[in-house]
């Protein structure tokens, strides 16, 4: 059973219940995965865009991480922090197909090595959503994320927790319109690694407004 998003008060005991998050079609369908590395007081990035604070642990196994998506998708600014790391960039031999970037200043014709969307990203992830494949990496930031969970197409939120705290920042899920919302989650996974970092895993549930 998918649960759509509503306006109805949600019994905060169902959040948890067996029969929201251990349905067979929710533990066989494609997922929407918002991977991220956040500071412990909730920011993806600096002010000015830096991620300097993030710790390197040669613990987490990238190369088994990025083999369990077939599709990346991301805001400009993500992107373009991708393409920093030059030839480390992790997406660098994946094709146009793989790697979605949504923005309104972007031209697909500008971009030949990447799937540009500009209009109804919504629509489109749904899309990709009802597509078979592996997961779905839904690398940031804020904003798109945000969209996304209003939508109720995020299935799984997995947080690395550095133990540093930077004050302000580019947020893991923006702000949006002022409305305030909230999305239920139940912890599936939580590890902590040797250099401090949390591994955290969480169901993501009733979508409440």
């Amino acid at each position: 059973m998918r649960v759509a998003p509503h306006r109805q008060f949600i019994d905060p005991n169902f959040l948890h219940s067996e029969v929201l998050y251990s349905s067979p079609h929710f533990a066989t369908m494609r997922h929407l995965r918002y991977n991220v590395a956040t500071t412990l007081d909730g920011f993806i990035a600096s002010s000015s865009g830096s991620t300097r604070w993030i710790i390197e642990d040669p613990s987490i196994d990238f190369e088994k991480l990025y083999a369990e998506f077939d599709k990346f998708v991301m805001g400009r600014k993500t992107y373009e922090t991708m393409l920093a790391y030059g030839d480390q960039n992790p997406l660098k031999s994946r094709t146009k197909e793989e790697v979605v970037v949504v923005s309104r200043t972007m031209k697909e014709e500008d971009h030949p090595e990447l799937t540009v969307v500009r209009d109804d990203v919504v629509g489109f992830v749904r899309g990709l959503k009802k597509d078979d494949g592996k997961d779905i990496w839904l690398f940031g930031g804020g904003e798109l994320a945000r969209a996304l969970l209003d939508a109720g197409l995020v299935d799984i939120v997995e947080v690395a927790v550095m133990p540093v705290l930077i004050g302000s920042g580019v947020k893991m899920v923006a702000s949006g319109d002022g409305e305030s919302r909230a999305w239920g989650l139940k912890v599936a996974k939580v590890e902590r690694l040797a250099s401090g970092i949390l591994m955290c895993k969480y169901d993501v549930g009733i979508v409440d407004r």
